[in-house]
């Protein structure tokens, strides 16, 4: 990947949380707990997802740059939907969990030098997996899933 698209990614990687919490401070308890016709989750269970893949995230880019030749595991999203009571939390510390995630993450990608943009290792699911594959996957992440919620809020 250039720099050019790189630097691309990487401002549409910041600017995730804002998107996010643009769509999520719109939406009323009760859209937030409005069930989708198609069964898929509510507003609120993808904001909690959101908050702990974004925190999962950050420990894989952590160990990216720290560890030489890391094995990133995958984990069950819908058992973390299931146990860890998606349905019934508060949203606020999991918008502010999102937040510092991608704060502190985008502050250290703004650091690295090219020899660490080419670090790797690989992921438990899919293979190889670098700093730059990781970039490409959360760029779009935030965004991808304000969309979702405001689909299944009824509002999309």
């Amino acid at each position: 990947m250039d720099r050019q698209a790189r630097q691309a990614l990487l401002q549409r990687y910041k600017e995730g949380y804002g998107v996010l919490e643009a769509a999520a401070s719109s939406l009323s308890e009760s859209e937030l707990d409005r069930l989708p016709p198609d069964g898929s989750w509510t507003a609120r269970q993808v904001i909690h997802h959101l908050a702990d893949s974004e925190m999962t995230s950050a420990i894989r880019l952590r160990r990216l740059i720290a560890e030489d030749e890391p094995l990133i595991l995958g984990y069950d999203e819908e058992l973390f939907a299931r146990t860890l009571f998606y349905t019934s939390r508060p949203i606020a510390p999991s918008l502010a969990a999102l937040e510092a995630a991608r704060e502190t993450s985008a502050d250290i990608l703004d650091c690295l030098s090219e020899a660490q943009w080419a670090r790797s290792g690989s992921h438990s699911e899919s293979g190889p997996y670098g700093i730059e594959t990781w970039l490409d996957i959360y760029a779009s992440h935030a965004h991808d899933h304000a969309d979702q919620l405001l689909r299944a809020a009824g509002r999309l």
